[in-house]
């Protein structure tokens, strides 16, 4: 199992490796924030203009991993929903906890970025 290349000995970088990247932990907190988002909304609502090719890397990614589910309707146009699979839910606690931690140190966050 760790001869994987995604895989660590350490469960932190192995998560890690699962969530890094700017785009990711963002995606992930939008999509948990209203539910279900189709692609545009998605687009829109993350700050730092993301844009659609790495969008779609980064769902496809999230996808792969089993953190969000893609639903296709068959209409014209095509309609595509992202939700959090049942495993992405697992992440909940977590994504509650880093807005937390935001919340609660906002200041110090903002100095530090400014400094």
């Amino acid at each position: 199992m760790a001869d994987h290349p995604r895989i660590h000995v350490c469960p932190v970088e192995t998560c890690l490796e699962m969530l890094s990247g700017k785009w990711k932990p963002r995606i992930l907190w939008k999509i948990y924030q209203n539910e279900v988002m189709r692609f545009n909304e998605l687009q829109r609502s993350i700050s730092g203009g993301i844009t659609a090719k790495m969008l779609t890397q980064q769902l496809r990614s999230l996808e792969r991993d089993g953190l969000i589910t893609r639903v296709v309707y068959p209409v014209v146009p095509p309609k595509v929903e992202y939700r959090l699979s049942e495993f992405g839910r697992t992440l909940i606690p977590v994504l509650d906890s880093i807005a937390a931690w935001g919340t609660e140190n906002n200041q110090q966050i903002v100095e530090f970025l400014q400094a």
